[in-house]
């Protein structure tokens, strides 16, 4: 499978946040088997293992949160109409007339309400309805309805990937489920002879709700020698400041945080130099709002390197990113995997 099919099918899956193990098999069934092992754990996590066939192997880790924002349903009204509450950070101003997916007995198709400006009152014009106000029409009648879906039933967006020129793939939960499927693609390309050690693939649950409560149960049951936590990063758009985006189409970012082990920053951005990998430095003088700070300090503190994929539009359902910085950050991946030097500077 190509990079860009293998991102699709895996952003595909539904995986709204607390509800990770919904496309469970379906994610055992479509990757799950090339691993030496698949396993969930009790908060969600799915964790994916690539055994080198050394005796006393040390052990890395790939952390890639595996959750997406989406909706929970808090009432079913008359008309076939659910009311909904967002799940995980979702602007409201994105919302209006999107198609969503409910995930009751079976999937129903819905859209989100949206009043047409003809109708609006003046006072109404610029002001946004919060999530809690707003109404998915599904065209059923409340009676079938309620047969259907429950109260606190999840939703989702509808997948729906769209290729612009420029390298640009967008769709939805691209955040972070993109990454996931990078790092699935770059383990899957590699030999088993080739890994500098046992490597275990965490794709983690409830980063979008939760913090970092999943990366830091599944860090700490993996106990690894060292990690690197990928996760996206906000890609430069006009008037946004370049201290806080990183540019889209240069490849991935390379954290320098507190949060983040020095000597492994250091080791990746030479190994990337040497490989010839494009990637971005970015200054994060506290968090960097990923699973770093969870893996860093889980157990004994495992050392670990943060670094992001570029994204615009983040937590819409037209996320963008740009298939080179894929294809770059895979073979970031691959190097990191494959280099012996880092497990003996870090060891």
């Amino acid at each position: 499978m190509q990079l860009k099919e293998r991102i699709i099918s895996l952003c595909s899956l539904m995986s709204v946040s607390g509800h990770e193990a919904y496309d469970a098999e379906r994610l055992a069934k479509e990757v799950g088997k090339d691993f030496d092992e698949c396993h969930h754990d009790a908060v969600g996590n799915t964790v994916l293992v690539c055994r080198c066939g050394r005796k006393d192997a040390k052990k890395i880790l790939i952390d890639t949160h595996f959750d997406e924002i989406g909706m929970l349903v808090t009432d079913i009204c008359d008309g076939g109409f659910l009311r909904i509450i967002n799940v995980g950070g979702i602007d409201p101003a994105i919302l209006s007339a999107a198609d969503v997916l409910i995930y009751g007995k079976r999937t129903l198709h819905g859209v989100i309400c949206a009043t047409p400006p003809h109708l609006q009152k003046e006072a109404d014009k610029d002001k946004l309805q919060p999530v809690d106000e707003l109404l998915i029409d599904t065209g059923y009648q409340k009676d079938e309805l309620e047969k259907l879906v429950s109260i606190g039933t999840p939703v989702g967006f509808l997948p729906r990937y769209t290729e612009l020129t420029g390298d640009r793939l967008c769709g939805k939960s691209l955040d972070n489920k993109a990454c996931a499927a990078i790092a699935v693609q770059a383990l899957l390309a590699t030999p088993r002879e080739a890994l500098a050690a046992d490597v275990y693939l965490l794709l983690s649950a409830q980063e979008e709700t939760a913090g970092t409560g999943g990366a830091a149960v599944g860090s700490f049951a993996i106990d690894p020698d060292y990690a690197m936590v990928i996760d996206v990063n906000l890609a430069k758009v006009p008037d946004t400041s370049e201290a806080d985006t990183v540019p889209l189409g240069k490849g991935p970012s390379v954290s320098i945080s507190p949060v983040a082990d020095r000597r492994l920053t250091r080791l990746v951005r030479d190994l990337a130099e040497r490989r010839g990998i494009p990637y971005s430095p970015v200054a994060a003088p506290s968090s960097t709002g990923t699973n770093t700070p969870a893996v860093n300090l889980a157990g004994r503190g495992i050392p670990a390197v943060d670094i992001g994929l570029p994204l615009k539009n983040m937590h819409t359902y037209n996320e963008l990113l740009c298939l080179s910085d894929a294809e770059a950050l895979c073979a970031l991946i691959t190097a990191f995997i494959t280099d012996r030097q880092i497990g003996e500077v870090i060891s």
